[in-house]
């Protein structure tokens, strides 16, 4: 990644840890990585990981951010809210092959996380892969994500 990206970040009280890592490591390792902060902003037990995520589609959809990172206890919450909005391609990775080829042959655009499956370590290893794949613009790749977006 060359130029200045906005990348959205969010999580609920099950990833609410992970997201201030993440944050920091991002802030640290990546100044042409603005983060957007979309909540949780405070720990809450009782907060819900569908009010979170749906922010993130929505400045994502609006154009207002160019990839996103969404966070739950188990990251298949957020990924199944994602998906249901349109131009998100989330997926849950929790290694660094899946979240490199969820961009190169799908072009991902969320990385969804579980704040209860990885360990903080293992989380910026994934962050690093999603960040740092490129979509493969070959004819089978762009034949599918065709595919894909016809879904929508």
């Amino acid at each position: 990644m060359s130029s200045k990206i906005n990348l959205v970040i969010s999580a609920d009280h099950g990833g609410y840890e992970l997201k201030k890592e993440l944050k920091i490591y991002l802030n640290e390792n990546y100044s042409n990585i603005n983060v957007i902060d979309v909540g949780a902003h405070k720990y809450d037990a009782l907060d819900d990981f569908p009010d979170m995520t749906s922010v993130l589609s929505k400045t994502i959809f609006d154009g207002e951010a160019d990839k996103g990172i969404a966070i739950c206890g188990s990251g298949v919450g957020a990924s199944m809210v994602a998906n249901k909005n349109k131009g998100i391609r989330a997926a849950v990775c929790h290694d660094v092959y899946s979240a490199s080829q969820g961009v190169e042959h799908n072009n991902m655009n969320v990385l969804c996380l579980g704040g209860r499956v990885v360990d903080k370590e293992e989380a910026k290893s994934i962050v690093d892969s999603f960040l740092t794949a490129n979509f493969l613009n070959e004819e089978k790749y762009v034949r599918r994500l065709n595919k894909i977006n016809k879904l929508d």
